[in-house]
């Protein structure tokens, strides 16, 4: 068959029928088999009973003369163009895809003619008919790497997910420029001050602007250091560095440290029960748990807030773990924002940081192959509770 160089409805028409050989002659020698033109049911991934609606991009495959074979049901939501519809007809009719420019893709790619080496199309942005925005990427199917194209396999993709991706975005860099204005306004006042009119504040004076100008720097820092964290969870890079921990511990260091900055120690009610396993993890990562917990209850919770550490099941299998709940006394919760507590930039009722700890908190729990809930505590405020399976390095079992 004799695949021609121009569109698609060209090669269609190019492909010539053969004629019987003449009276009492033999029959030509055949020449090499080429397959048929595939069917829907060819296309189930070799055979190993993936059915094409099965996936979760749409799926059109197009034969030798330009006509689609394959219109799957991921297709159809996308295009909004039934897949009986689309079935048998040419592929440049069926999607009649343009560029942001308005120009006509299939025109531009052309992909039964041009070069002979051209493998396919990388993912790119186009538009279907009445301006709805797709993802199309394609791939070009041919016997042998020079030889005609026998199949265009197109994929496509709706754009929802990478404007939320692209809107997340945005959002986390308006919220980081406005988290390091005030702190970096701070910081460049009070030093710009000190420079030009050192002599004229007394030695407290100074040391006051040379404290706040500490404190504006180390919460620049914390905020540098939570970007970190979430472009290492978001790419799944967050390193857990275990060693053995004493949660009971760490747990009395961060409520001395609210008890040194102002909080009465009646504030906080430690429970800790006995036979506690031996917990591997990484000690920094942990601080950051307890850290990030403790400090949304004293800022957003009332009443006294209760800490309590007890053994468990961290697993189905039966594996040992440490159950550590954090609750308060305060309003919670409501019951419509418990589904949104761990995605970025949730925030209480009372308004205040970045948003973004508690979605960090997640990633490191998750990190150490643990869980994390909230819920309503025992007196009415936010309970939250993550489980830390042991966690026993391989070498030491």
């Amino acid at each position: 068959m004799t695949v021609g160089t121009g569109s698609p409805a060209q090669a269609r028409s190019s492909a010539p029928h053969a004629s019987p050989p003449p009276a009492g002659e033999p029959a030509a020698a055949p020449g090499p088999h080429l397959p048929d033109s595939p069917t829907e049911d060819d296309v189930r991934a070799g055979g190993l009973g993936i059915d094409p609606d099965d996936l979760p991009d749409g799926l059109v495959v197009a034969d030798e003369t330009g006509r689609i074979v394959c219109f799957n049901a991921a297709a159809s939501r996308i295009t909004a163009v039934p897949g009986a519809e689309a079935l048998g007809r040419p592929l440049d009719q069926a999607l009649p895809l343009e560029d942001l420019k308005g120009r006509r893709w299939w025109a531009l790619t052309d992909p039964y003619g041009g070069l002979a080496t051209r493998r396919g199309q990388p993912e790119r942005n186009l538009l279907l008919p009445g301006g709805r925005e797709v993802l199309v990427s394609a791939r070009y199917v041919r016997a042998h790497p020079t030889g005609p194209v026998r199949r265009v396999v197109v994929s496509l993709r709706g754009t929802e997910a990478r404007r939320r991706t692209e809107r997340s975005h945005a959002e986390l860099i308006a919220t980081v420029a406005h988290e390091l204005r005030s702190p970096l306004t701070s910081v460049k006042g009070f030093t710009a001050t000190l420079l030009d009119k050192w002599e004229r504040f007394t030695d407290d004076q100074k040391r006051l602007m040379l404290e706040t100008v500490d404190a504006d720097a180390g919460r620049i820092k914390r905020l540098i250091a939570e970007l970190l964290d979430i472009s290492r969870i978001d790419s799944g890079r967050l390193e857990v560095r275990r060693q053995p921990v004493d949660i009971a511990a760490a747990v009395g260091r961060h409520i001395q440290a609210h008890t040194t900055g102002g909080q009465s120690p009646d504030r906080f009610f430690v429970r800790i029960r006995p036979d506690l396993p031996e917990l591997w993890a990484d000690p920094d990562k942990i601080d950051q748990i307890l850290g990030n917990l403790l400090e949304n209850a004293v800022r957003h919770g009332e009443g006294t807030v209760t800490i309590e550490v007890a053994p468990t099941t961290a697993t189905t299998d039966g594996e040992k773990g440490t159950e550590v709940s954090v609750s308060d006394e305060g309003s919670g919760i409501p019951e419509e924002s418990m589904g949104r507590v761990f995605t970025r930039f949730w925030r209480g009722s009372k308004r205040g940081g970045t948003g973004l700890g508690l979605y960090i908190v997640k990633g490191v729990v998750e990190a150490h192959g643990g869980t994390i809930t909230v819920g309503r505590g025992p007196r009415g405020g936010a309970e939250f509770r993550f489980i830390l399976p042991v966690g026993t390095p391989a070498h030491l079992l």
